[in-house]
């Protein structure tokens, strides 16, 4: 195993260094393809750019720029992760780091420019070369990433670990890791103090107690100790850190909290003394709630402008199908538990308060009307919610709110469940447009809103209100 571990972190080690040597390679060539689609090109010559054959810099004018260029853009893509051995983020993040990175290093570009008093530089290079170099670079990490995740599969170039303590957070790592083989981890045991020798779960073993770390530290076997002790043995990861830190081999915490903090916990400096806050609402923040309402209030404007009519036909034909009220309002549970009366276009036959309050819709329920079976199952019933938003009741965005009844039975079942009480309530979610309405489970669905609720964006909102445009009216779960 050691020399395999040697060979792993060398075969590292030169990758990193490969991914430096061919970014350089791609910088100039992307560099040199513009100077010619510009000056000598097709393009130029049908007049797509502008050129006065007589009047150009030449390359060499050129190069000599791209020799400062190449370490800033080398040290620029190292500071935003791009040479980073993390294949554990998603490809949309990679995406993410190579554009940024490739707009820092177009501004140091603009810099270089005006300290060497280049302004006579073409803006049509400048551009065609940020346009090839991006391309460029997102293609090849797109895949060497491939390349790597394809080789861990199959067991090459793997990060040797070992998990000290027996707990539900390493259990959490566990199942993580043996669901994305692509990482790249080979979990060897885990050290345990009170769970017996051979002990396992999904065939990993406990291998040995804490004190063990003494002699595996010192061969040198790993790469990475993940310390994943239960909350009542935390006295001892001062001394776990110690000697990970004192054989060189590298550290992880994967804290048996994870019920208690978001994802990216909200953390403060106090003059240099650490507070991580229990929960981080980004809506609490004023402006955030400004922007918010001043969103829900334009949006439903809009909705009403463009769903009008429908509404009007649904109103008639549930008129004219059955006896009964047009719109049935039911008592939900808002923002800081306030109840508030919830509007729906009526799907259902007439019932009585008491049983309506306590009962789950059912498939094939008889209760339900025809028309209603159709704006049931295609959310049409859920549109006059939009006076909810226009009074300020809920939300465009946000969780579901729910009957006092089950909000009561569930806050005493499910952990975390009255959190989602922070936010006003919203007409379509993050839980729904990912398949959590009607009759799902409820732990899954909350977990949904919390994310929401811990990582509220603008962007977020938009991004769910497109995607229920294509997956969140139709709803397989209303009956």
């Amino acid at each position: 195993m050691n020399m395999v571990n040697i060979m792993a972190k060398n075969n590292q080690k030169k990758l990193n260094k490969l991914r430096v040597i061919i970014d350089g390679i791609l910088l100039s060539l992307s560099f040199i393809i513009a100077y010619f689609l510009r000056f000598d090109s097709p393009l130029s010559r049908w007049g797509i750019f502008r050129l006065d054959h007589t009047n150009y810099l030449p390359l060499t004018d050129y190069l000599q720029i791209l020799i400062f260029l190449l370490p800033g853009y080398l040290i620029i893509y190292y500071y935003c992760g791009l040479y980073n051995p993390n294949l554990t983020q998603s490809k949309r993040l990679d995406l993410y780091d190579i554009i940024k990175a490739n707009l820092l290093s177009l501004a140091y570009f603009a810099l270089i420019l005006f300290l060497f008093k280049k302004q006579d530089l073409s803006r049509a290079v400048i551009i065609l070369f940020f346009i090839i170099n991006a391309l460029l670079s997102i293609t090849y990490r797109l895949i060497l990433n491939s390349s790597i995740r394809m080789a861990r599969r199959k067991g090459i170039n793997l990060k040797h670990i070992v998990l000290v303590g027996y707990s539900g957070a390493a259990e959490a790592y566990i199942d993580r890791i043996l669901a994305n083989p692509q990482w790249g981890y080979y979990i060897h045991g885990i050290l345990d103090d009170n769970k017996e020798r051979g002990t396992l779960y999904r065939n990993i073993k406990v291998i040995g107690s804490i004190d063990d770390l003494l002699e595996i530290l010192p061969q040198n076997h790993l790469d990475e100790i993940a310390i994943t002790l239960s909350l009542d043995e935390y006295s001892k990861l001062g001394r776990i850190v110690a000697l990970c830190e004192k054989s060189g081999v590298h550290s992880k915490f994967i804290p048996d909290y994870q019920n208690f903090f978001p994802t990216i916990p909200y953390t403060e400096d106090l003059n240099g003394l650490p507070v991580i806050n229990i929960r981080n609402v980004p809506l609490s923040n004023g402006f955030n709630k400004f922007i918010k309402r001043a969103t829900d209030l334009f949006g439903c404007i809009v909705a009403l402008l463009l769903f009008g009519i429908p509404m009007i036909i649904v109103a008639i034909i549930i008129k004219s199908t059955s006896s009964g009220p047009i719109i049935f309002s039911q008592i939900r549970i808002g923002k800081h538990n306030k109840e508030f009366k919830m509007y729906k276009f009526r799907s259902m036959e007439v019932q009585s308060e008491s049983k309506e309050k306590k009962a789950w819709t059912t498939s094939n329920d008889p209760r339900v009307t025809k028309i209603g079976k159709f704006i049931r199952r295609t959310s049409i019933d859920e549109l006059p919610q939009l006076f909810n938003v226009l009074k300020g009741e809920m939300s465009l965005v946000g969780p579901r709110p729910e009957r006092p009844y089950f909000v009561e039975k569930f806050k005493e079942e499910i952990p975390r469940y009255m959190i989602k009480h922070q936010v006003r309530p919203g007409l379509t979610g993050w839980a729904q447009i990912n398949g959590y309405r009607g009759d799902t489970s409820i732990r899954k669905r909350i977990d949904y809103d919390l994310y929401y609720i811990e990582n509220w964006t603008l962007r977020l909102d938009y991004k769910i209100l497109f995607l229920t445009i294509f997956k969140g009216f139709i709803n397989k779960n209303a009956y």
